[in-house]
């Protein structure tokens, strides 16, 4: 099945728009582990030349998003195309690791200032929940993982956290495919945001270790569940 992507329109940045659409589509799942895609298909969704697709994919496949599939038959011959790539189980548990660490040293500094998170970014989740659109909770975890880290007052945290977050955007949407884990979240973003603008640098840790764990865990379940699946997918 061919996902449905949102044209974009023709900008001198063209290629970063491609870049980011396609990202998104994988972050998402709507472009599914092991999928066969080709520049043809893409650019034709996207309503763009094959110029910047070819380009946006070389970023992609450098970062690891997809690689080259096998041959195939098709209408006009045979041709390799690329394949979205697996999530690959021990890579993320590893990603995982950094993040939280990294989450919980910002947990700490944040409270440690007594930093009050914006409560219009904690709406901005459960919003995204309430629509089920999981691109939007995506970003929104986004959003407050990056107000702790810029309230922590230790730029390198975030420079070192964002390097990682286009991998934990990608494990996010598999898991958020799960309706019953979603609204939880938000909950554990509260909790945390209360505890930092308490100024309770002990409980803000531990809430944000406890977090970080449940989302690595709720991620090894899913993905031990879908791997025959996605196995024979490819």
């Amino acid at each position: 099945m061919t996902a449905q992507l949102i044209q974009i329109e023709t900008t001198p940045d063209l290629t970063d728009q491609v870049y980011r659409a396609l990202l998104d589509a994988i972050s998402d799942g709507s472009l599914a582990p092991g999928q066969r895609i080709t520049q043809e298909e893409l650019a034709e969704q996207l309503a763009v030349s094959r110029q910047p697709v070819v380009q946006a994919l070389r970023l992609l496949k450098k970062e690891g998003f997809v690689h080259d599939a096998p041959m195939a038959s098709g209408p006009g011959g045979r041709s390799r195309g690329l394949l979205v790539a697996p999530l690959d189980a021990d890579w993320i548990a590893q990603v995982y690791e950094v993040r939280g660490a990294l989450d919980v040293l910002a947990a700490r500094r944040a409270a440690e200032r007594r930093t009050r998170i914006d409560p219009a970014v904690l709406e901005r989740g459960r919003e995204a929940v309430r629509r089920a659109d999981i691109q939007a909770m995506i970003d929104a975890d986004l959003a407050f993982h990056r107000a702790l880290y810029q309230a922590a007052g230790n730029p390198l945290i975030e420079q070192s956290a964002l390097l990682h977050w286009h991998h934990i955007r990608r494990a996010m949407g598999v898991t958020l495919q799960t309706s019953s884990l979603r609204e939880p979240v938000w909950d554990e973003h509260e909790a945390i945001a209360h505890a930092v603008a308490a100024g309770d640098a002990v409980l803000a840790e531990t809430l944000m270790r406890q977090h970080c764990g449940l989302a690595s865990r709720n991620l090894g379940q899913h993905m031990s569940r879908t791997a025959p699946a996605m196995a024979t997918a490819t």
